[in-house]
Parts: structure tokens; C-alpha cells; sequence
């Protein structure tokens, strides 16, 4: 197997995990974007960015749009940091699988001897 062939995956940013965690409590709530960035005050674009994770948001913002989905910041931090944590054993997963793919390559018997 080559180990080039498996594809590298690059850890995503916060913000874009951030934005998905939104866009899951609001399409779960099924609101609107129009509905939930005209009660956080918020442009319906800027929100929009948010949740596709291409704008950062400061912690005013953030909180404005949680308060306007009904739920707690720390519920959504929380729920950003099992994302993360989740993508991290993917990351781990897939790094196990480079290094035993190398290992085939470069001896083919040492891993045979090893499994």
C-alpha cells in the first residue's frame, strides 16, 4: 500500500467547528437564519459566515447568538469540545494507519511477524 495514498487530513479551525455546532442547534430548533440573526442583532450574512465558519466571533457576538438560540454558551463551548475530541481520535486513527501502512512498505515481513 502506499502511504502516500492515504489522504493527509488537516485538523480543522475552531471556528469552523464552532459554526457547525450553530448551524446544528438552529436548523435542530428549525429556525431561520433570517429568524435567529434578527434576534441576536446580527446581519443575517454575518451569521451566516459564522455558522460556515468563516468569521470569527467575538464573545459579545457569540453570546448574543446563543441567547438568541435559547441555549447556554458553556453548552455549546461544551459541545465544541467533544467535537474536537472526536476529530482528535479520528486524527489519532488515521495517523495509526499511516504508520502501519509505512511499515508494510518498508518491511513487509517485520509486519508479518508483528500481527
Amino acid at each position: 500500500m502506499d502511504v502516500n495514498a492515504i489522504p493527509h487530513t488537516p485538523r480543522p479551525l475552531l471556528r469552523t467547528i464552532l459554526g457547525g455546532v450553530l448551524r446544528g442547534i438552529r436548523r435542530h430548533q428549525g429556525r431561520t437564519l433570517s429568524d435567529v440573526a434578527d434576534a441576536a442583532r446580527v446581519s443575517m450574512q454575518y451569521l451566516s459566515e459564522l455558522e460556515r465558519g468563516r468569521k470569527e466571533a467575538s464573545s459579545e457576538i457569540l453570546a448574543a447568538v446563543c441567547e438568541a438560540l435559547r441555549v447556554e454558551l458553556s453548552d455549546v463551548l461544551a459541545e465544541v469540545g467533544r467535537v474536537m475530541m472526536a476529530q482528535r481520535v479520528r486524527h489519532a486513527s488515521i495517523s495509526v494507519a499511516r504508520q502501519t501502512a509505512a511499515t508494510r512498505a518498508s518491511s513487509p515481513q517485520a509486519y508479518a511477524l508483528a500481527a
